[in-house]
């Protein structure tokens, strides 16, 4: 049996053969009402969207989308901190701390992405990416949080109605806790999304959860202000759903990195891709995984047991390099080629 590894020189630049050439894919999108509400609870998945190659490059792009939703959630907290303190209401001055502590949870993830820019060493031989995915299920974590601070707080708010104080404050400072932590959200879906990471997308429900209870706020104060004592705690609930649809799009994406999962639309094109090459006679097995926000592929090819070992090689290195600019995010690829009659597993695909 032939095994033939990919260029050893590769291994220095991982993404030499990335030249950012556009990729383009066709997926399915909602539409209408009732597709922008699925979108803001279950994210449309954009794996094989393709917008930035470079893994340093994505690195940075994911710690500046921190950075920047950062300061958007600091100037946020700090408007509501106004208002609480032209009010005096102690229920926003809780709301508001609860905000910003909240917004210190990218802080991790933050760590993440510096960490994944890290060389691989010889205990670490992948690098650090991983340490992105176990961010991810810490923001899983505070998302599972506040479902239960929603849920507890809506409840007892049910069973022991409270009177709102400051109506009008108190829907201002919801207003602006909303405004701002959905701004966040959009941006760090957006930006997760383009760079391939799952725990920044999850940070970004997590930021829609603070958005979600700062609306119900709102609301409960609107319902107070038209005299509808109930309205605050069956908002509260409410809420509490919404925050619990959230959390399970954050948890599906998120351990669907952890198992390894990834888009099969993403395996089909690295296998309609490596049939296609001259020379290739069978594709064998195609393996894929997520490293933080990159991919990493391993393929198992036939060739005519009649080539030379230097020829075989060449189309496994061909086949390396073509399948870098067919598969978006791609970092890495070994391709091992075998004789086509060494028959130790059926070929999932042939050449046409």
């Amino acid at each position: 049996m032939t095994h033939l590894p990919r260029d050893p020189h590769a291994n220095e630049q991982p993404d030499h053969h990335a030249h950012g050439h556009p990729h383009h894919h066709d997926h399915p999108h909602r539409h209408g009402f009732t597709g922008v509400i699925a979108e803001i609870f279950a994210p449309h998945s954009h794996d094989a969207a393709d917008s930035v190659d470079s893994a340093l490059e994505s690195s940075r792009a994911g710690i500046r989308a921190v950075k920047i939703s950062l300061v958007v959630l600091g100037v946020t907290a700090l408007a509501q901190a106004g208002v609480v303190a032209v009010s005096g209401s102690i229920a926003l001055a809780a709301d508001t701390i609860h905000n910003f502590s909240d917004a210190l949870t990218a802080v991790p993830l933050w760590i993440a992405f510096a960490m994944g820019t890290r060389r691989a060493t010889r205990r670490y031989t992948y690098g650090f990416g991983r340490v992105e995915d176990l961010a991810g299920l810490f923001v899983v974590a505070m998302i599972a949080l506040s479902v239960i601070i929603a849920g507890y707080e809506a409840i007892g708010r049910l069973m022991n109605p409270r009177p709102i104080e400051h109506v009008g404050w108190v829907a201002l400072a919801g207003l602006v806790g909303f405004i701002g932590n959905e701004w966040v959200a959009l941006y760090r879906i957006r930006v997760g999304r383009r760079i391939g990471s799952a725990a920044l997308v999850a940070d970004g429900l997590h930021a829609r959860t603070d958005g979600f209870t700062s609306l119900a706020v709102l609301l409960s104060a609107a319902g107070a202000a038209v005299g509808i004592p109930l309205a605050d705690p069956i908002i509260g609930l409410l809420i509490t759903v919404a925050i619990l649809a959230v959390l399970r799009t954050a948890v599906r994406n998120v351990f669907r990195r952890l198992l390894d999962g990834v888009d099969p639309a993403l395996v089909e094109t690295a296998e309609k891709t490596l049939a296609e090459r001259p020379g290739v006679l069978a594709v064998r097995s195609v393996r894929m995984r997520w490293i933080g926000h990159r991919l990493h592929a391993d393929a198992e090819l036939d060739v005519d047991p009649n080539l030379r070992l230097t020829e075989a090689h060449t189309i496994a290195h061909d086949a390396e390099h073509e399948l870098t600019h067919a598969v978006p995010k791609l970092a890495s690829a070994l391709i091992h080629a075998y004789p086509a009659h060494d028959d130790h597993e059926h070929p999932i695909s042939t050449h046409p």
